[in-house]
């Protein structure tokens, strides 16, 4: 049967897989392929997590079903770090849930909330999930462009004015994947206020609510007096405690959205593996040295990578968070795009990185950097790419030549 399906109709092609595919036709060749594509931690979580997964799996007991909600254990592991770190108080029983890492969590989520036609504001650029979980749930996305000195409370008012049906929800994302932009908590307080007045849902994606680099930790949308009221927040194991593969984060907050996803939940999934949650348990509640020591990496390989960089002739701002630096093309190269740059780095660096209109089409002119790979590693890319730099007259000629 020739038949598009009307949900797989909407999604454009992965970017991201045409990178992919040249990624491992150049590994296939046997070729040393720096990775910086990903936001994979390329370390172990810490030993004591591994040490209680080890001992829990070998219960008999613990390897059948869960519970989709999770164990009641590990939200009120959540409610504690919520009190301790934000000073919060969240209620394990109606106000937290816990999911298959926050990717799983927000696609259910615009599942759960979202009618066919409804309004969604988006960042753009931004996690494709933020976009394309309700663009696969139906909804229609009014994409809010971060471009950089761009103010979101004025695009927001814009959105508000001209969009019919008025917007169901707002999604943010700080700080940012991909442009490890970072906000203060009265950029919250600006934007609760402004959606309780229209009656607009906040779902804030709190991923890299550990990974900073200055003395102010980012802060959590929960801490503005009303916020649950329409706000609900996603974070992860995956970065802080390098747990990405054993997918478990949560969603916290207002009782209306938590209640709906568990509902949606209920008919997906049984939940994370059971001891996988008294693992992410032990994590929430043990000795939180590795978090500092997962900072101290990702710090000393972003200045590596960016004072690398600016010697080769490639000038990169120096994120303040997150495990990804958000680079403008080169201006010798910005005219091919991220998508052409990315393969030429690929295959004149050997060097693999995302491109920007992967993330959006406002994430043209810019690629992405995770800080992935150890120092030395990174010094090896740094060191391919001046390589790169060095003849880009005859890389440039080359193309125009193709063409």
């Amino acid at each position: 049967m020739d038949q598009e399906f009307h949900r797989i109709k909407r999604l454009p092609p992965y970017v991201f897989a045409e990178v992919n595919a040249l990624k491992a036709a150049a590994r296939a060749a046997k070729k040393d392929i720096i990775d910086f594509g990903m936001g994979n931690p390329d370390q172990p979580p810490p030993q004591h997590v591994i040490d209680k997964l080890t001992d829990v799996v070998q219960n008999p007991r613990v390897h059948g079903y869960s519970t989709s909600r999770g164990i009641p254990g590990l939200r009120k592991a959540i409610s504690a770090y919520y009190d301790r770190r934000f000073g919060v108080d969240i209620d394990p029983e109606t106000e937290t849930i816990v999911t298959l890492g926050s990717k799983e969590g927000l696609a259910n989520l615009a599942q759960a909330i979202t009618s066919p036609g409804d309004i969604i504001l988006a960042p753009n650029p931004s996690y494709p999930i933020h976009a394309f979980g309700f663009i696969i749930a139906g909804a229609a996305i009014r994409s809010m462009p971060m471009t950089q000195g761009g103010n979101i409370m004025e695009q927001l008012e814009i959105a508000v004015r001209h969009s019919v049906p008025k917007p169901l929800a707002i999604i943010l994302n700080y700080p940012s994947n991909p442009t490890a932009e970072v906000k203060d908590l009265d950029f919250y307080a600006e934007i609760v206020d402004f959606c309780r007045k229209h009656e607009i849902y906040i779902i804030s994606d709190l991923a890299y609510a550990e990974v900073y680099f200055n003395d102010t930790p980012p802060p959590s949308i929960l801490q503005v007096p009303g916020a649950k009221d329409i706000a609900v927040e996603f974070l992860s194991m995956s970065k802080t405690y390098s747990m990405a593969g054993w997918r478990v984060g949560f969603c916290s907050g207002n009782k209306k959205l938590v209640a709906a996803l568990t509902r949606v939940k209920s008919y997906v999934d049984y939940g994370a593996f059971t001891p996988v949650q008294v693992a992410a348990v032990s994590a929430l509640n043990g000795p939180q040295d590795c978090i500092g020591e997962m900072r101290d990496r990702y710090r000393g390989r972003r200045d590596v990578l960016i004072k690398g960089l600016s010697a080769a002739g490639w000038d990169i701002p120096s994120p303040p968070a997150t495990m990804f630096a958000w680079a403008p093309l080169p201006k010798e190269f910005s005219h091919l795009g991220s998508l052409e740059f990315s393969k030429l780095l690929l295959e004149h660096a050997n060097v693999a990185v995302a491109p920007g209109v992967g993330f959006g089409e406002y994430g043209e002119g810019y690629v992405r950097l995770g800080l992935v790979e150890n120092e030395q590693r990174t010094r090896q890319a740094v060191k391919n790419i001046k390589a790169m730099m060095q003849k880009k007259d005859n890389i440039l000629e080359q193309i125009s030549k193709r063409k």
